[in-house]
């Protein structure tokens, strides 16, 4: 049945509904007709028996014994000319001085209903008798002084059969059926074609195996989805989303779940790079993209990632790019000692040259055994190897506090979250550096699993205005692509582990960035 095309089964279903109605209709007919039938023939019936209960004869043959000869002729000659079934006249005994069968009068009318026959007045009823239902009449027959009750007419019509109706009827409903069905059907035709260009010529059992397929593939994928409709009504959410979301209601909007975050704005614009958003102290990021039909605005499409995942992935790329700059830096000036040296040698002075390899030497593995002693975490050491050697090759000093140690990851911080902050801000305090001639960056880096403190200190050129403003999405003082993301994403991570970060910046003297969290031991 579901691979019959939808014109067809629009026809089937037109038929039905148009032969259903017809039906319903042709017997709602008949039975109004029936109705109006027996009104009429009550009418028609208490007519003719008020005509016969005027007559002198009859009312003065009623109760006299030889009163048949004189009832029973005028009673059939009147039947006859009015075409009604039967005229009955009986008195107040309910001797019956009438009747159509004539081995019936002077007999007994049995249920005879005595507050009619004595009630002098006339009353019209059905009842069910031998040859189906009949409307009855009846009216008393009053003496020639109209002073005492005698006797009682009653006149019966047969009620017409619904067969007989139907048969009267059967042309009328016939052509209501002819035409119902060819109305339906041309009805049911352009519904189809109409319904049928608006699916995009699909047929229904199509279109419900594609939103199956579509749903199974959104639901198997390991990013959250979720879609709206163009005025932020929730049309779609996988499973990932609603886990994250905490969002298991069937009806919703971006306004209600994501309330007080930036994707609860009325206007949400794209956003291809993926964007912090806090939810229920988790840290998740969203890629945004507008759902556009003919030309139109329909909706959005959110995508939702765990920060977790993305920054196991991450601290696999910072570990790597942090190598490839220690090793870049190293290159470059591991060239220019031997430049130096060789010169050196060349100038036959060479214990000017040995002093230049012990003194380089020396540096170096003073500041690689200065990161073993104070931090206990290899992805940190490399992480500040890196921005040291990168820092010497840009003439900048950048120093580890002796007061450092970091003896542990804060509980709620991962891996990640450490390489983000604490490179971000270096990365920040060396260029903020490089427009001066004196350049010093010093970190001071505490912390264990009850607590973190960080203070990057720099002598660069500040921040002008405000200077909670770098805490703003896509907030950049520089002029090139890819920057305005890192200091927002550090004060996400702070945020959702309830610590604080505070600037503290002077024009021309430098910036100190401190950030606190949890309680340190006394």
């Amino acid at each position: 049945m579901e691979k019959l095309s939808l014109q067809f089964k629009m026809f089937i279903f037109s038929f039905v509904i148009v032969l259903f109605s017809i039906i319903t209709s042709g017997a709602m007919m008949i039975h109004n007709i029936a109705g109006a039938f027996e009104k009429e023939f009550g009418a028609r019936a208490i007519a003719i028996a008020r005509t016969v209960a005027q007559m002198t004869d009859v009312q003065e043959s009623v109760g006299t014994d030889d009163g048949f000869e004189v009832i029973q002729p005028i009673a059939e000659r009147i039947r006859l000319a009015t075409d009604v079934d039967y005229i009955v006249v009986f008195d107040m005994n309910g001797v019956r001085y009438s009747h159509p069968s004539e081995s019936k009068i002077g007999t007994i009318l049995e249920d005879i209903d005595e507050n009619v026959a004595s009630s002098q007045h006339e009353y019209i009823s059905k009842a069910l008798g031998i040859q189906g239902f009949s409307i009855r009449a009846f009216v008393p027959i009053m003496n020639s002084d109209a002073t005492k009750q005698v006797g009682v007419i009653n006149v019966g019509i047969l009620s017409p059969k619904w067969y007989i109706l139907v048969g009267q009827y059967k042309s009328d409903i016939l052509i209501s059926l002819f035409w119902g069905i060819v109305i339906g059907m041309i009805g049911s035709i352009l519904i189809a074609n109409h319904i049928k260009r608006q699916t995009l010529n699909l047929e229904p059992y199509q279109i419900a195996r594609i939103v199956q397929e579509r749903s199974a593939i959104m639901q198997a994928m390991d990013v959250g989805i979720l879609a709206t409709d163009e005025s932020g009504k929730i049309t779609f959410i996988n499973r990932l989303a609603r886990q994250y979301t905490h969002f298991f209601y069937k009806d919703g909007t971006l306004q209600k779940l994501f309330k007080d975050t930036w994707l609860a704005e009325e206007q949400i614009e794209r956003h291809d790079s993926y964007r912090p958003l806090l939810l229920f102290d988790q840290m998740y990021l969203v890629r945004t993209f507008p759902i556009r039909i003919h030309e139109k605005n329909a909706g959005f499409l959110i995508m939702i990632t765990d920060r977790k995942e993305a920054h196991t992935l991450a601290e696999e790329l910072t570990g790597i790019k942090a190598l490839v700059d220690t090793l870049r830096a190293q290159h470059h000036e591991s060239l220019n000692r031997l430049h130096s040296i060789a010169g050196l040698i060349q100038l036959d002075r060479n214990e000017d040259a040995l002093s230049l390899i012990i003194d380089e030497i020396t540096d170096e593995e003073t500041v690689i055994q200065k990161l073993r002693d104070k931090i206990h975490d290899y992805s940190i050491q490399g992480l500040l190897l890196g921005k040291h050697s990168r820092a010497k090759e840009l003439g900048i000093d950048l120093k580890l506090d002796d007061d450092s140690y970091l003896l542990d990851f804060m509980t709620g911080f991962s891996g990640g979250d450490m390489v983000t902050i604490i490179g971000n801000l270096l990365d920040n305090a060396m260029e903020a550096c490089l427009p001066k001639e004196t350049r010093d960056v010093n970190i001071l880096l505490q912390g264990d699993k009850h607590f973190l403190f960080i203070e990057v200190q720099d002598s660069g050129i500040g921040i002008k205005g405000n200077p909670n403003k770098v805490f703003d999405y896509g907030y950049s003082t520089k002029k090139r692509d890819g920057h305005g993301i890192g200091m927002a994403l550090i004060k996400q991570i702070i945020d959702s582990n309830k610590g604080t970060i505070h600037i503290a910046t002077e024009i021309n003297i430098g910036t100190t960035i401190t950030i606190k969290a949890g309680v340190r031991n006394s």
